[in-house]
């Protein structure tokens, strides 16, 4: 009876926020997702370059390191994405910090597609137990939004390029932000990302050594099979389903697949904690599964939560009071490597 409750809960949650997507136009866009890519008018052009970016160790580095921009002023920061974009406001980026008094330990937060609240309980609640909490808005979300928009629609949508070019944006931001903590003094360096969010963590991650902890709430590897098969997605999957198969679409968005990278994130110093929702109807579970199964085929050992809740009922008790004791006990608990010596 209860879970019949909880998954009514989730479905008008998420009808609520289908109210204000609306389908768009198929677009290849290649240019926007492959720096110095000429003009193309296929799927199958479309596919060579996104499999070149999968062998690129580089495509997720930061094209500079500058380290001029930074305005830090009241607890907000803001600087410049090393991705100009043709929406100005999405050109600048945000971050609220949440001030631990400690430079022991910081924690990067990647909010959820569509996300319009900065998640004040997570910061203070980190803050007070020694670890400093900086929430990153990602492309066109908060004050970087597209003028007129009701959602973050270029964030996510089906313009394959324009979706590549917003995560990879994302990416480079999280781990200019990333550099600017180190700069600064903050020595181990933690990532959570949630929903959409937790793709850019954890590629962030998978490429970026700074990063000693990633926490992935609600994720799987294929970006792809999450918008083919989630409920949160279907206007997408209404735009690409006459023109582009799920096949192709895999491969057009390898890039943003963490599948790709399990390797990378079973490197022996970096430490895994995953919270996943059996319930799931915009992630489902047997996507993130098959994502557990790639980490662990890479000698990854993540630590993993899960939950008999859905996507949307995550947020509210005791799911979410189980979810944030799970992530309290794996960023106080010690690095051991695989030999199970302690790193820190």
């Amino acid at each position: 009876m209860f879970h019949s409750w909880l998954d009514n809960w989730d479905e008008r949650r998420a009808r609520r926020g289908e109210e204000r997507k609306k389908a768009t136009h198929f677009v290849l866009d290649a240019e926007r997702a492959f720096p110095g890519a000429r003009k193309i008018t296929s799927i199958e052009e479309f596919c060579g370059l996104a499999d070149q970016a999968v062998a690129d160790p580089a495509f997720f580095d930061e094209p500079t390191e500058s380290n001029q921009g930074f305005e830090r002023k009241d607890g907000w920061l803001k600087f410049p994405s090393d991705i100009s974009t043709d929406i100005e406001q999405n050109n600048i980026v945000l971050a609220k910090i949440t001030e631990s008094g400690s430079f022991d330990q910081a924690m990067v937060i990647f909010h959820h597609w569509n996300a319009s609240a900065w998640n004040r309980p997570i910061a203070n609640f980190f803050s007070q137990r020694g670890i400093t909490v900086v929430e990153i808005a990602m492309p066109y979300h908060f004050e970087r939004s597209r003028p007129g928009s009701v959602h973050a629609d270029y964030m996510l949508s089906p313009n394959l390029g324009r979706t590549i070019q917003s995560v990879r944006q994302a990416v480079l931001d999280g781990r200019k932000l990333i550099r600017w903590l180190k700069r600064n003094g903050y020595r181990d360096i933690s990532v959570l990302g949630m929903s959409l969010g937790s793709w850019v963590a954890g590629l962030i991650a998978a490429h970026d050594l700074a990063v000693s902890k990633a926490s992935l709430f609600l994720t799987a590897g294929s970006l792809a099979d999450m918008v083919w098969t989630g409920r949160a997605t279907r206007s997408i999957r209404y735009s690409l389903e006459p023109v582009v198969d799920l096949t192709d679409l895999r491969t057009a968005w390898g890039p943003l697949n963490l599948e790709n990278y399990a390797h990378n994130l079973a490197r022996p110093d970096l430490d895994l904690h995953v919270v996943l929702a059996k319930r799931d109807r915009v992630v489902l579970p047997e996507l993130s599964q098959r994502f557990m199964q790639r980490l662990k085929d890479a000698d990854a050992q993540p630590n993993i939560l899960e939950l008999n809740c859905g996507h949307y009922s995550l947020a509210i008790p005791p799911y979410i009071l189980l979810a944030g004791l799970s992530l309290k006990r794996f960023l106080s608990s010690a690095h051991f490597g695989r030999s199970g010596q302690q790193f820190r």
